[in-house]
C-alpha cells in the first residue's frame, strides 16, 4: 500500500534570503518544505492540497499575501495560513482575521514562535 505524502509547509516570500533561512529552520525542524518566489508562482505551481501550512509574506510585488490569501479563499482553499509583516498594521491584521490567517507575525521572526504556529497549524 503507497504511503501518503506528508502535508507541506508552503513559503511565499520574494525575498530569497528569508526563504532560505525559512526552509533551513522548517526543514531542521522535520517538515518538508517549499518555496515560491511570489504568489503568481504559487498559484502557478502549488498543489493546495498537499499544504498542511502555508507563510504568506505580506508585502510583494502584484499579488500581497493578503491579496493571495483571499484569492486562495474564494477559490475554497482552506489551508492554515500564517502572514509575516514588516510593519505591522490593524488593517492588515483586521483583514487577515477576516480572510481566516491563524496570525500575524512581525518581522524579524521569532524562530521558536514560528515553529510553534507551524506546529500548531499542522496539528
Amino acid at each position: 500500500m503507497p504511503s501518503r505524502a506528508r502535508p507541506i509547509v508552503a513559503i511565499v516570500d520574494d525575498d530569497s534570503g528569508v526563504c532560505a533561512a525559512l526552509r533551513f529552520l522548517l526543514e531542521t525542524a522535520g517538515y518538508e518544505v517549499e518555496t515560491y518566489e511570489s504568489g503568481v508562482q504559487f498559484l502557478a505551481e502549488a498543489d493546495p492540497g498537499r499544504l498542511g501550512c502555508l507563510v504568506l509574506d505580506q508585502q510583494m510585488p502584484r499579488l500581497t499575501g493578503l491579496d493571495l490569501l483571499a484569492r486562495l479563499r474564494a477559490e475554497g482553499v482552506a489551508t492554515p495560513v500564517l502572514l509575516i509583516v514588516s510593519t505591522p498594521s490593524r488593517a492588515v491584521s483586521r483583514r487577515a482575521a477576516e480572510l481566516g490567517a491563524l496570525r500575524v507575525l512581525e518581522k524579524p521572526l521569532a524562530q521558536d514562535d514560528l515553529l510553534a504556529q507551524v506546529e500548531a497549524a499542522m496539528a
